[in-house]
């Protein structure tokens, strides 16, 4: 029996058709990573933003019980716990009581391994104001 194949389908793929296949991964790859960053960027603000709410909810039951959110004992702002380790390298979470020991304000100050130009430093005060001071908007950003 004789083969009525072709000897040239037979020999694989060009140097061409190889090189548009890789071209697409390069181009779906960059996309994916892209998609991931951002991705990676937004769960850290939304930790940080998490972290400024419990510090808040900490400080508003210190005020309950003292009627200031300055330690009457020692005239200083009470020790708050730091976030937990999946921030604490991205954000540096801290706060400033205001001298009538009757206003707070929170705030997250993201590090160098946390590129976030859109929405930059998170602020939470006592009134429950938050803010931010990026490219964005507020209610993108929290």
């Amino acid at each position: 029996m004789h083969s009525t194949r072709n000897p040239r389908s037979a020999r694989g793929f060009t140097l061409i058709e190889l090189m548009v296949t890789v071209g697409i991964v390069a181009i779906l790859a960059t996309i994916a990573y892209t998609s991931y960053s951002s991705f990676i960027i937004k769960s850290r603000r939304a930790a940080a933003a998490t972290c400024l709410q419990e510090r808040a909810q900490f400080l508003e039951r210190f005020y309950t019980t003292n009627l200031s959110y300055l330690d009457p004992a020692t005239g200083a702002a009470p020790a708050i716990a730091q976030c937990g380790p999946e921030i604490a390298n991205f954000y540096q979470v801290g706060y400033a009581v205001a001298s009538t020991a009757r206003t707070y304000q929170l705030q997250a100050v993201p590090q160098a391994n946390q590129p976030d130009e859109r929405c930059g430093t998170l602020t939470l005060d006592s009134t429950g104001q938050r803010g931010e001071n990026g490219t964005g908007n507020v209610d993108d950003c929290w």
